[in-house]
């Protein structure tokens, strides 16, 4: 750390900025359209100095006067080299390299891209892959995606969580543009606050993160894009409503200030105010709802000086009522007239970045991350009542070079965080104060050819965790053609929080307890855990069409995790583990361009997740082992225009039966059986693109109307000893159909 601060006090010139060039890769056609390249080398001549184009044809690459002749190549396409005397924007057309004139090369960018490149495995999910369902926020972003599981965590909040390698979200770190962002008390809800609409793109990362992101990552990363104000569309308008009462409104309105100014103004808002009780439990099937959610982003971009600046200012409510179909909150309102909840959400973010590069040294550059965010939540949940407010402060600070030349780069940096909660839970306040700084330095070895690796590690000191290195290592080799077989190894540490991670506890009868009183959080000791992931990527053609099918397999190990024991039907018990518990997690994933503009894609994936708890070994509750994942895309285009007239989405998700924590000791009637039945879901989605301006689209989800009977255990006696909200295994409210436009203006 001493030797970091060294370097930036004695040598200023390392923070400087750098000149770049900014461009697009295009395909040179005959039919006057527009074919961005994703995936084309950009290199300097006669250095190792390149950049890959990303899913839009677009890239950045350091420039310096000696560089004279920028090269630019592309598989199936006539290698250029361009002159380039000065920085400027580059725009360059590849031509297809057949000279046959009845040959006619094509090329569409992929909602869902994988590298063959990266040491990590990381799967990028761009914009038109979010369009293929309705994804009205974050949370519904993944119905799409083979790699992440999507379920509802109880029978009466409608609030969706997501698992990777078989394990909660809680063990996931998410990140909007690599700040953290879902965390602390924001975990339960914090997917369903960050609108679908706002997302350029995700990033998906299997197995432990980059240490540059912090210690807490265990099953991985995902990372979310925001749209940026120079590049979103001057005005966006989506309107979506849906047939069990939802009605939302986004509204993007962005303008350019200046040459280096832009701003925008994000406004999401959504309502449910209609009430329904379709299986006849007297509970409501979903929420009632109420949310605003506002965003001012402003970015500052000069090329000429190497500066980009980001900043954000977001304010949310958020307001849900659930609960029996009777319930009135301003009469029953914590009696036993009727059980009801309520969860009142309040928060406040503040976000900024700011990168600067060195024109004179261009393989040098200084990154700034600096958030801060009040989230204050009242709620309650029939008698029990939940309060917590959490303060947090994030700062983190990135200093990126080479060794030798570009084959070696390094990351290296300090960081670091605050967080203050206070709760209520179980008629009892907690409160505390975490603070850790951290120096992290990674090195990244890419020989632009057969191997990539990147190791990372970093030295934390926290006031209650205390002092604990975390180290991670990612390895790609690329044994022939379109192939990669990586490796990934990592460590990784989190604080629990028990009750805002787990919050749908308060919607049963059971009593909480706490059972190991001597660690430094809620009286437990932090969760460790190790990652271990193999997977392999190959791409090939079948009858004359692209294809890829990738195999994976990801271990956790925990040293310790805050076990969270469910397996006393009138209890839920939180203690440190003793003993092993682990997740295995297998998917074989299958693509497929079957022919033009169709394209599937299907997966297989087995989880193995056992605890050992109090009275035994058992499989995790609520894990299917296998499921089964098919999704289908299709497009018809106008011969004249290379946007689709016409999208076509169809998804199929299929569960395996999944464990039941016991209830043996129940009465009889309110005993389950050991696990419940395979569960088979059908969404489809039709898009009509009437122009570049408007488009509709009508979807569906559920709809073979699959529906879990008696979703609530105990539903006719709420304050009874039986009363359980929590053996939720697939929908509880049938089919859900939807419709919607979109109106943009560039």
């Amino acid at each position: 750390m001493k030797y970091i601060l060294f370097l930036f006090i004695c040598f200023p010139s390392l923070l400087m900025s750098q000149e770049k060039i900014d461009g697009i890769i295009l395909e040179a056609n005959t039919e006057n359209t527009t074919i961005p390249l994703a995936g084309a080398n950009v290199f300097w001549l006669d250095t190792s100095v390149g950049v890959v184009t990303d899913l839009n044809g677009r890239f950045s690459i350091p420039y310096q006067s000696s560089y004279q002749q920028l090269v630019v190549s592309y598989v199936g396409y006539q290698t250029d080299t361009i002159r380039v005397s000065s920085p400027k924007y580059v725009r360059h057309y590849l031509k297809p390299s057949s000279a046959l004139e009845q040959v006619t090369v094509t090329s569409r960018k992929q909602a869902t891209a994988k590298s063959y490149l990266k040491a990590e495995n990381v799967i990028t999910v761009s914009s038109d892959e979010l369009l293929k369902a309705a994804c009205c926020n974050l949370s519904e972003s993944f119905e799409t995606n083979p790699s992440i599981d999507v379920n509802f965590s109880d029978a009466i909040s409608g609030t969706r969580q997501i698992k990777m390698l078989g394990l909660t979200s809680k063990y996931i770190l998410i990140t909007t543009e690599n700040i953290p962002s879902i965390r602390g008390a924001s975990q339960a809800y914090g997917l369903s606050f960050i609108p679908g609409t706002w997302v350029e793109s995700i990033q998906i990362t299997k197995g432990a993160g980059s240490v540059v992101n912090g210690f807490e990552s265990i099953a991985g990363q995902i990372n979310t894009e925001l749209r940026k104000p120079s590049t979103d569309d001057r005005i966006f308008v989506n309107a979506y409503a849906s047939a069990n009462g939802r009605l939302e409104l986004n509204t993007h309105l962005n303008t350019e200030v200046s040459d280096t100014w832009s701003t925008g103004l994000y406004v999401h808002g959504n309502l449910r105010n209609q009430k329904f009780d379709k299986n006849n439990d007297s509970f409501l099937d979903v929420p009632l709802k109420k949310q605003i959610n506002l965003m001012n982003r402003w970015q500052y971009t000069n090329p000429e000086k190497g500066l980009v600046s980001f900043m954000n200012l977001r304010y949310l409510s958020d307001n849900n009522q659930a609960g029996q179909f009777d319930f009135d909150p301003d009469n029953d309102r914590l009696t036993t007239n009727a059980w009801g909840s309520e969860i009142a959400t309040e928060r406040f973010e503040f976000t900024t970045k700011f990168g600067y590069v060195n024109p004179d040294i261009p393989w040098q550059s200084l990154g700034v991350q600096l958030a801060f965010s009040n989230h204050n939540q009242n709620s309650y949940f029939g008698l029990n009542e939940y309060h917590i407010n959490h303060n947090s402060v994030y700062s983190n600070v990135i200093y990126n070079s080479i060794i030798g030349d570009s084959r070696h780069k390094v990351k290296t940096g300090l960081g670091f965080t605050y967080d203050h909660y206070d709760e209520l839970a179980i008629d009892s306040n907690f409160e505390r104060s975490e603070r850790s700084a951290g120096a992290f330095f990674e090195y990244a070895y890419d020989n632009l050819d057969k191997l990539t690796l990147t190791a990372g590690l970093r030295f934390d000191t926290h006031n209650l965790l205390g002092e604990f290195i975390t180290p991670r290592l990612h390895v790609r080799y690329t044994p022939w053609e379109k192939s990669a077989i990586r490796f990934s190894i990592g460590r990784g540490k989190r604080s629990a929080n028990i009750f805002a991670e787990n919050q749908n506890l308060f919607a049963t009868s059971r009593s909480i307890n706490i059972l190991n009183s001597d660690g430094p959080i809620y009286g437990l000791d932090p969760e460790i855990a190790w990652n271990y992931g193999v997977s392999y990527l190959q791409g090939f053609n079948l009858f004359g069409r692209k294809a890829d099918v990738t195999l994976d397999f990801y271990r956790t190990d925990f040293q310790n995790q805050v076990v969270v024991d469910w397996e006393n039907p009138q209890q839920v018990n939180f203690y440190n583990l003793t003993g092993e518990s682990f997740a295995n997690s297998f998917q074989l994933e299958f693509n497929y361009n079957a022919f033009e503009n169709f394209d599937l894609r299907t997966a297989y994936k087995y989880y193995d997740v056992q605890t050992d708890y109090a009275i035994g070994k058992r499989s995790k509750p609520l894990v299917p082992k296998h499921r089964f994942f098919a999704n289908a895309s299709y497009e018809i285009h106008s011969k004249k225009a290379v946007d689709a007239q016409w999208k076509f989405d169809l998804t199929y998700n299929w569960l395996s039966e999944q464990r039941f924590a016991s209830t043996e000791t129940n009465p009889v009637a309110f005993q389950l059986p050991t696990a419940s039945p395979t569960v088979g879901t059908l969404n489809a989605q039709v898009t009509k693109v009437f122009s570049t301006k408007f488009e509709v689209y009508l979807g569906g989800e559920n709809i073979t109307n699959v529906r879990q009977s008696n979703p609530i255990l105990g539903a006719d006696d709420p304050f009874g000893p039986n009363f359980d909200t929590t053996f939720v295994y697939g929908p509880i409210f049938g089919s859900m159909y939807y419709a919607g436009l979109r109106f943009k203006l560039k």
